[in-house]
């Protein structure tokens, strides 16, 4: 993943701010290919977790995906179906038996 940047100037001076890699569990996935840029998911993480991307029209930026706490508020405010996609970390995801193969699933 090619780390992004945001930067900032004032009074003369720059900041950069560089999310955190990816962790295994990374909750939040945006599909860059379907983002509008409306930063309506901003606006709605209760963790503020999520940065508005400095260019207009491109994906936000997650800056801490460890502390997400999987509420999907940020997925139901989202206009475009797909654009943001929640993972569960994988003990919490529902798992089910088939009953014909006798195989464990996991949705």
């Amino acid at each position: 993943m090619d780390e992004q940047k945001r930067k900032k100037k004032e009074h003369g001076q720059t900041c950069y701010a560089f999310p955190n890699k990816p962790t295994p569990s990374m909750p939040i996935v945006i599909d860059e290919a379907k983002c509008a840029g409306c930063n309506k998911c901003v606006n709605i993480c209760t963790m503020d977790l999520i940065l508005p991307n400095p260019e207009k029209g491109k994906p936000p930026i997650i800056m801490y995906p460890e502390e997400c706490y999987r509420e999907g508020d940020c997925v139901t405010e989202c206009p475009v179906q797909g654009a943001i996609t929640l993972r569960h970390p994988l003990m919490g995801r529902v798992h089910y038996k088939d009953k014909e193969t006798g195989e464990i699933k996991r949705i």
